[in-house]
C-alpha cells in the first residue's frame, strides 16, 4: 500500500465546494472519479480542508491511498488526461502511510480579490468581487488587525452547526492595493463556512463608514467575555 500526496489546482465556479455531497457536484467527486480510472481501484481521497462553493483553489493538498505502482509523473499526466478543463494535478510524490492532508495540514491561506470600479472588467469574471465603489484600504487595514490572534469566530460563520468550536486563530489578514485590484490575503490555522466572505463584508461596511475600524474590537471583546463567562460556570 502506499500513501500519494496530492497537490491540486481548480477553478471552482461549477462546483459546490470541494467535499463530496449526494446532490451536488463538488471537486472531490470529479477527481475521486478520475484518480480511480487511473488507478484501476475504487478510489476515496482525503482533502486539507473543505471549500465554500465557486471557491478557487491554487495549491489544494490531498493524500489517497492505492497499491497501483505507477509513478508519480505517469500518475500526474494520466490523472490529468481524465479530468475536466478546470480542475489540475500539480505533483505528486510518496508519503509515510500516516500522512494525513487535513491533520497535518499546518496552515491555510485565502486570496480574495475585489475589483473597484463602474465599469466591469471581463477577464474577471468568477475571480474578483465587482465592487462599483472606491475601497478605502487604510480604514480597512486597522479593521482587519482585529482578526488576528485567537478568537471566537461565530459572529463570521453562516452556519455553524457543523463545528465542534468556533475558535479559529488568524496569523495574518494583509490587504494590497493596485491600480482597481484590492487583494486580501488571510492566514490562519482554519476557516468556518463563509468566514472570509463575512469578513470581507464587515470590512466593506467599514469602509462605507457604516461600521468603524474599533467596532471590530467591542464585537470580539463581548463574545470572548461571554465564552469566558460560560466556562466558569461549567
Amino acid at each position: 500500500m502506499r500513501n500519494l500526496k496530492v497537490m491540486a489546482a481548480y477553478r471552482g465556479t461549477a462546483y459546490h465546494g470541494f467535499q463530496r455531497q449526494s446532490n451536488a457536484v463538488t471537486v472531490q467527486e470529479v477527481l475521486e472519479k478520475a484518480l480511480s480510472k487511473v488507478l484501476n481501484e475504487p478510489i476515496t481521497i482525503t482533502g486539507c480542508s473543505r471549500t465554500d462553493t465557486g471557491v478557487h483553489a491554487n495549491q489544494f493538498c490531498f493524500n489517497v491511498k492505492t497499491s497501483s505502482k505507477i509513478n508519480c509523473l505517469g500518475f500526474c499526466r494520466g490523472v490529468n488526461g481524465e479530468l475536466p478543463d478546470d480542475v489540475s494535478v500539480l505533483s505528486c510524490e510518496d508519503v509515510p502511510l500516516d500522512f494525513h492532508a487535513r491533520f497535518d495540514c499546518k496552515g491555510k491561506e485565502y486570496v480574495y480579490k475585489m475589483h473597484c470600479s463602474e465599469s466591469k472588467n471581463p477577464f474577471a469574471a468568477d475571480l474578483m468581487l465587482h465592487y462599483r465603489r472606491k475601497f478605502d484600504v487604510e480604514a480597512a487595514r486597522k479593521a482587519a488587525q482585529y482578526f488576528v490572534g485567537t478568537h471566537d469566530f461565530s459572529s463570521f460563520c453562516a452556519d455553524c452547526t457543523n463545528v465542534s468550536t468556533t475558535v479559529r486563530t488568524i496569523y495574518s489578514f494583509k490587504i494590497e492595493k493596485s491600480g482597481d485590484s484590492v487583494i486580501m490575503l488571510v492566514k490562519g490555522n482554519g476557516f468556518l463556512y463563509n468566514m472570509i466572505r463575512i469578513m470581507v463584508g464587515t470590512l466593506i461596511d467599514v469602509s462605507e463608514k457604516r461600521l468603524a475600524p474599533d467596532d471590530l474590537n467591542r464585537v470580539f471583546y463581548s463574545e470572548e467575555e461571554m465564552l469566558g463567562e460560560t466556562a466558569e460556570q461549567s
